[in-house]
């Protein structure tokens, strides 16, 4: 599955849900992409810096804690956390509680798919 992430107009949002539906109350099959939409361009250009690309990049790459990624990235930690949760309030990455060998736990950083597609349409 892949994920899109693009922007378009709040009715192309409804159209596109009550398509679905439709396909849904037919017993047809759901399309294997899931679609986060916005509305402004500035907001999807806001999410996808530079620096979130590159950490989404290396949680694909080699899914990680919180420290590692940031060495990885060389980057402080607490900017790399506060771009995780963005990410992971969007639903590209997802962090996971895991135990460590031997004691203790720690959260694993990951992405949720393997392809995103963005697009934005500027008007």
């Amino acid at each position: 599955m892949k994920t899109i992430l693009k922007t378009e107009p709040v009715e192309a949002f409804f159209q596109r849900g009550r398509h679905l539906a439709r396909l849904v109350d037919e017993g047809g099959t759901l399309p294997s992409e899931r679609i986060i939409a916005f509305e402004d361009p500035a907001d999807l250009a806001r999410l996808m810096t530079a620096a979130k690309i590159a950490l989404f990049r290396a949680a694909k790459e080699r899914p990680g804690s919180l420290t590692d990624l940031a060495r990885r990235l060389g980057r402080d930690r607490s900017a790399v956390k506060r771009d995780v949760d963005e990410l992971a309030r969007t639903g590209l990455l997802v962090v996971e509680e895991k135990p460590l060998p031997g004691h203790g736990r720690f959260k694993e950083v990951r992405a949720v798919e393997e392809t995103v597609v963005m697009a934005a349409v500027l008007a």
